[in-house]
């Protein structure tokens, strides 16, 4: 794909011949030291993560280690003999990429003709091995209103949810943003309140807009039906880059200081225990986050929203999320969701000050 929305910013690779790709003997390193530590799950993505070359010894391997397996794919090339391979695994979930519920949008977004016509397939062969699917729309202008119709599309195709995801200020992303071809804070809260309030209550398809936690009704947060919480889960996880580099997560393909060290060279044991950025952030979240994010009554469950794109954006692992910094500068963070403390203070700072008077 060339996708025009990309985090990672890769070269163009169409056959998976050129990128670098994790060697499986790093993989099995990193899940038989990870298991000891309390690993459950292991998540596939990439680019692209069925271009592996050894993609069928992989998922052998996650299903040989009864782990929980998510992937996250463009589809182009799910086949259904990777869907049948993916079923063996334990509490298979794959979300599949879908910018567009027609082709003309979706190609556009990802660069390359009849993409559109091969991830439908793939959703199909998926749906057919009888795993749990999920749909993927990155929304920006030139599909907002396309919403509703992918929605249809998902309860067609059979799928389970539909994952709506705002474009980050990252990369090819950073691009976007600046060219005005992403949807304004104000655009992105109404649609988002659009989607939870009104489209999920017509569909039995489970809906997610991964807006902060800040904006989203409690009703969908404590839900059971709620698509999924939208957290990334920092502290629980870590990142193996296809060179085999651990990072804090993927973002570590485009931010080297997010880099800790190599499954070659270093154990893991060591990498999880001290590693001074997450040693950091286990002692610092919440309640070291700054901004908006720090007088944010969520800020508990929402940890700051994506700790990878705030230090991508500022250099400071404290900073806010920039979603979160635009919605106050428009006046519309929801008030409702900061602390009384951090209300009585800002009021304090507003207050004009005391006259003394003399007789």
């Amino acid at each position: 794909m060339r996708c025009r929305h990309c985090w990672l910013a890769p070269k163009f690779d169409g056959d998976g011949s050129r990128s670098v790709t994790l060697p499986v003997e790093f993989f099995a390193t990193v899940i038989r030291e990870a298991k000891p530590l309390g690993l459950s799950g292991v998540k596939l993505t990439g680019g692209e993560p069925l271009l592996h070359t050894h993609i069928l010894e992989i998922l052998k391997l996650i299903q040989k280690e009864e782990l929980n397996l998510t992937i996250e794919t463009n589809g182009v090339i799910c086949d259904s003999t990777i869907a049948r391979k993916i079923a063996l695994c334990r509490s298979p979930f794959v979300s599949v990429s879908l910018d567009g519920a027609d082709p003309e949008t979706h190609e556009w977004v990802r660069g390359v003709p009849s993409c559109y016509s091969d991830a439908l397939k793939a959703v199909r062969h998926l749906v057919d091995a009888k795993i749990e699917v999920q749909l993927i729309m990155s929304l920006m202008r030139c599909n907002k209103d396309e919403v509703e119709a992918m929605v249809s599309l998902a309860e067609r195709l059979g799928v389970g949810s539909v994952k709506f995801n705002i474009v980050q200020p990252t990369a090819r992303g950073h691009k976007m943003h600046d060219a005005g071809e992403t949807l304004t804070i104000e655009e992105l809260v109404d649609l988002g309140r659009w989607v939870e309030d009104t489209l999920a209550s017509s569909t039995r398809v489970r809906l997610l807009y991964s807006h902060p936690l800040a904006f989203r009704p409690f009703s969908k947060i404590f839900s059971s039906n709620n698509g999924g919480c939208g957290v990334c889960g920092i502290l629980n996880i870590l990142g193996v880059l296809a060179n085999g580099s651990y990072a804090l997560c993927g973002m570590g393909a485009t931010v080297p200081d997010l880099v800790f060290g190599h499954a070659a060279s270093d154990r893991l044991v060591d990498i999880w225990n001290a590693t001074p950025t997450l040693l950091k952030l286990r002692e610092g979240l919440p309640h070291r986050l700054e901004g908006i994010c720090g007088r944010c009554l969520m800020k508990a469950y929402c940890l700051g929203s994506c700790i990878a794109q705030n230090y991508y954006l500022s250099k400071d692992i404290w900073a806010p999320f920039w979603y979160c910094v635009e919605a106050q500068k428009k006046g519309i963070f929801p008030k409702s969701r900061i602390s009384p403390e951090a209300i009585e203070r800002s009021q304090k700072r507003l207050q004009p000050p005391a006259l003394g008077l003399g007789a």
